[in-house]
């Protein structure tokens, strides 16, 4: 047991024996004051912070380099109890090797208790691994005040694959790592991605390759596994469960859901026999989507193969679908879905596990919604990444797309982008807005981040708070920047203005990187 464990220990046993003395606990409507003490865990910019107290409550702990904290942790249930019981809560969101100030807030019947400051030191960052160079830029200052709030999450690839860089990584707004994860970098895993989940923990998909197997895994902010599942698991439980297929692998995008749910993107193939240009025997690989229920089993799924066309295919085959990404439409429950290898969005009859899974449209190019106000194909997005609803209002929806460009269809002769002489091809930061009850679709605001800019694969974009355009210029291949990545800030208007840049230097690409508010459920975080 380490000194840690044993101070925690002691100092439970300790508020226990004050409880009996006080005759505070138990049957008093005034707890005793809970006993606290900090201990490292695992991940050295994490803290373990534990309340011992006798009432069930619940807690808090703010934090911050000086007594005006500044940052907090969601708030957390307090066993309590005749017994006794001690509260951990993992502190996040501090950089390496550095002071910290800590105190509690405590809540039980009608009362708030505020603990004594305390100070914890984070650990260095490891030795063993090293870390993304990242470069922050604020090229006008003026701006500054433009700038929104929250931490940057990266979802980075080691481009040389030897180098055995972090990939899962979150920093500050100055680019100091605030958060980390290894997924196994040492033995080439890497996130396909990973988001934070309603209970405070990480979702990851993990993988080396399809054929070496991938893994979903759930994390607590220190670093410890709470459950994994790898897709041989799922393989058995879909058998089981009678669905009539089961995925190969884990890839790309996964969607936690409010409810405890957790919507898998997986693929698998198909063998098809003399398909037109492809004689012979083809292995098409697909994409399905499968909902686990909050134990981890499928109780709804839904196949590209049942759904769609396997003759129209913009990247050739094998490769058939290529999805992306896939994001939950709260006015209706349904899904949406992207589809690389298709230019499209589908929308999909889920309604939250009770549909059909009947594709109720395709948004994009020789999909089914008019474009405004010219209709053109080159104006649609293609070969995108990462839709994000900015916001709804019945039929209608506000949708920010990272237009990556690959394949851009220039004209109404087809013609293809960087082909045969055409010209290059581009990428855009693009926001829709979709009205499903005309069918029509209407490009709002487009922004390229430099001429020629061209980011052939990966990315994302969202909206800020200030309604602030973010995106992710992913493997930028062409145009002005010369780095693995560069994610940008920049005003929402007809001459967006940069407010915030961040360079992602070689070898690393950031596959995805963007806002969010706080390491915590429910908490926003102020710089």
């Amino acid at each position: 047991m380490t000194r840690e464990s044993l101070f925690v220990r002691g100092a439970s046993l300790f508020v226990l024996a004050l409880c009996g003395l006080l005759a505070a606990c138990g049957g008093s409507s005034t707890p005793a004051t809970p006993i606290v003490a900090i201990a490292k865990s695992q991940n050295p910019l994490v803290a373990q912070y534990s309340l011992s107290t006798s009432c069930a409550g619940q807690a808090m702990v703010e934090f911050g380099p000086d007594t005006s904290y500044g940052r907090s942790t969601a708030w957390y249930g307090t066993p309590g109890g005749s017994g006794g019981g001690t509260a951990n809560i993992l502190v996040a969101g501090m950089r390496a090797s550095t002071t910290y100030h800590m105190r509690s807030q405590f809540k039980c019947n009608g009362s708030t208790y505020t603990s004594q400051d305390q100070t914890f030191t984070t650990g260095a960052l490891p030795s063993t691994t090293s870390f993304p160079s990242l470069v922050v830029n604020r090229p006008n200052p003026s701006l500054s005040s433009l700038e929104n709030p929250g931490i940057e999450l990266t979802d980075l690839i080691d481009a040389g694959g030897t180098t055995n860089t972090q990939t899962a990584v979150i920093t500050d707004r100055d680019a100091h790592p605030i958060w980390y994860y290894d997924v196994g970098v040492a033995q080439g895993y890497w996130p396909y991605t990973y988001k934070l989940l309603p209970n405070g923990h990480m979702i990851f998909s993990i993988t080396r390759s399809v054929t070496q197997g991938t893994i979903l895994r759930e994390v607590d902010l220190a670093g410890n596994t709470i459950r994994e599942m790898g897709t041989g698991v799922l393989d058995s439980k879909m058998k089981q469960a009678g669905f009539s297929f089961a995925i190969s692998g884990y890839h790309h995008d996964l969607l936690p859901l409010d409810n405890g749910h957790l919507i898998v993107l997986g693929n698998y193939t198909v063998p098809f026999t003399n398909l037109p240009g492809y004689p012979g025997v083809t292995s098409v690989l697909g994409d399905a989507l499968v909902d686990l229920d909050p134990n981890w089993n499928p109780v709804w799924a839904w196949t590209a193969f049942d759904h769609l066309d396997v003759n129209r295919h913009l990247n050739g085959l094998p490769d058939w679908t290529h999805s992306n990404a896939v994001v939950y439409s709260a006015n209706d429950g349904n899904l949406l879905l992207s589809m690389r290898h298709q230019s499209w969005v589908l929308k999909i009859d889920y309604e939250n596990g009770g549909g059909s899974g009947d594709i109720l449209w395709k948004l994009g190019y020789q999909g089914d919604f008019a474009l405004t106000p010219s209709n053109q194909p080159s104006d649609w997005f293609s070969f995108q990444h990462y839709p994000w609803i900015i916001g709804q209002d019945g039929p209608q929806t506000t949708l920010a797309v990272w237009d990556n460009g690959d394949n851009r269809v220039l004209n109404t002769g087809g013609e293809i982008c960087g082909v045969n002489g055409n010209p290059n091809c581009y990428s855009r930061a693009t926001i829709f807005g979709v009205d499903e009850s005309a069918m029509v679709a209407k490009l709002n605001w487009s922004y390229q981040p430099g001429p020629g800019a061209f980011s052939f694969f990966g990315g994302s974009i969202n909206q800020l708070e200030n309604e602030n355009v973010e995106f992710d210029a992913n493997a930028p291949v062409l145009g002005p920047f010369h780095a693995g990545a560069v994610v940008e800030e920049v005003t929402q208007a007809a001459e967006p203005q940069i407010v915030w840049t961040m360079t992602v230097n070689f070898p690393q690409y950031a596959y995805r990187a963007y806002r969010i508010p706080s390491l915590y459920p429910g908490v926003s975080w102020q710089y």
